[in-house]
């Protein structure tokens, strides 16, 4: 959520930038008129309420000195009244200021490259190399299915579209990713291992900002509780601060977890319907971090060091891109993706983002510091990223590493997991 005193004194600036984002938020010059008439119903009722405890006073001296206190005491049972009144007409502009700036995307960073979508993203760097096939490369579906490692139509079966079953070596190989991702941050990276709730409360979707913006593309219970499917590890991750004020001295926290992830992928009917690309169901490492304003974007270089080092690991053909202000997230500041090369598709698919909110969600969820113990407490820097996504892991090795027999490689780094160092149909025969 922005600051609304940032946005009351710059309301100019925080347009223009909020517009590099493709729309126009012009409307936002409305919180001006509501918040200038909430302050000055605030001050109203502060005088009322003085001049009611002036009067109050007055009517025990009246009482005291057996004066008539009928005409005073109507006047404050009129003030009482006529505060009622205006504290409810504050309460219902301060919710409509607050539902605004809940609707209201993070501000894009200055330095961001401003663009209209992903075609206008920045290439950063690359890594790896692609492979050199001599035989016409197969898609990830159809390496998975011919090793019977995945199977779609039993999925489908049992749930519906856009949900597979690992069977085998391809569920072993998804474990085995897990488990790899887990150890090279935990071990090397220095992030805390977490396992965290898959079931999340509307509170906690509505501090990292899905909510109620992205309420479409959530898997709500049916319970009366309000509570959401995990749609990222970045939503309990980020709310197990919520409310609390941290020491300095413990920033930065760095958080790695292992999730199921679950989403509607609403707005994506006709993309990626074969294979596992675009799933309801997905497992996800994701990394988190709590820091101070100042070190939030040196964490976010490392953050991004530390996703990109599981491609390097995998031997992965790999590049990265700062994402444009058109094609940043809504709770994000600056935003880099780490995109897979996948031959089935020639070309690169996104496989981590790393991101920094600011204190965007950090406000939304009233996560502060304390710098020393007399200190006034502040917002604080959140930043999250995926370490990475492993079924999109899976594909980019059953497409890179497979061979010209049907059998798939596994890389170096994963063979002490897998317990092989190939895929093939009659492994598990």
């Amino acid at each position: 959520m922005l600051d609304l005193k940032y946005v009351r004194e710059n309301i100019d600036t925080v347009i223009e930038r909020l517009n590099k984002r493709g729309e126009n938020y012009s409307h936002l010059r409305e919180l001006l008129s509501l918040d200038s008439k909430r302050r000055s119903l605030i001050q109203d009722i502060e005088e009322r309420k003085a001049r009611r405890n002036e009067l109050s006073r007055k009517i025990g001296e009246y009482k005291r000195e057996g004066k008539d206190a009928e005409e005073l005491i109507r006047t404050v049972e009129s003030d009482k009244e006529q505060i009622k009144q205006l504290d409810a007409e504050r309460d219902r502009i301060e919710r409509d200021i607050e539902n605004r700036l809940l609707d209201t995307p993070n501000l894009p960073h200055a330095d961001i490259p401003v663009g209209v979508d992903d075609s206008e993203n920045v290439e950063i760097r690359r890594g790896g190399e692609q492979p050199a096939f001599t035989f016409e490369p197969k898609p990830h579906w159809e390496v998975g299915e011919q090793l019977d490692i995945l199977d779609f139509e039993r999925a489908s079966k049992v749930a519906t579209g856009r949900f597979v079953v690992y069977k085998g070596l391809g569920a072993r190989l998804e474990r085995a990713l897990i488990n790899f991702m887990m150890d090279r941050h935990a071990n090397q990276g220095g992030y805390e291992e977490m396992l965290l709730p898959y079931i999340v409360n509307e509170q906690s979707m509505t501090a990292t900002g899905q909510l109620p913006k992205f309420a479409d593309d959530a898997f709500k219970l049916v319970d009366e509780r309000g509570l959401y499917l995990n749609p990222t590890a970045e939503v309990p991750g980020i709310n197990l601060h919520r409310d609390e004020i941290l020491d300095m001295q413990t920033l930065p926290r760095r958080y790695v977890a292992f999730t199921t992830a679950f989403r509607q992928e609403a707005g994506s009917a006709g993309r990626d319907t074969r294979g596992i690309i675009r799933q309801h169901q997905f497992n996800k490492v994701e990394l988190l971090k709590f820091t101070t304003p100042e070190t939030s974007y040196e964490e976010l270089e490392k953050m991004l060091n530390d996703s990109e080092a599981i491609l390097k690991d995998l031997e992965l053909p790999y590049r990265v891109v700062e994402i444009c202000s058109g094609d940043l997230g809504f709770s994000m500041a600056k935003t880099y993706d780490i995109e897979v090369h996948l031959p089935s598709f020639d070309t690169y698919r996104e496989i981590s983002s790393v991101s920094n909110a600011e204190a965007f969600q950090a406000r939304r969820g009233n996560i502060r510091f304390r710098r020393d113990k007399k200190a006034k407490p502040e917002y604080l820097h959140t930043l999250n990223g995926s370490g990475v996504a492993v079924g999109r892991t899976v594909v980019a090795i059953l497409e890179n590493f497979q061979q010209s027999d049907g059998s798939v490689s596994v890389p170096r780094a994963l063979q002490p997991y897998m317990g092989t160092e190939l895929l093939k149909k009659d492994d598990d025969e």
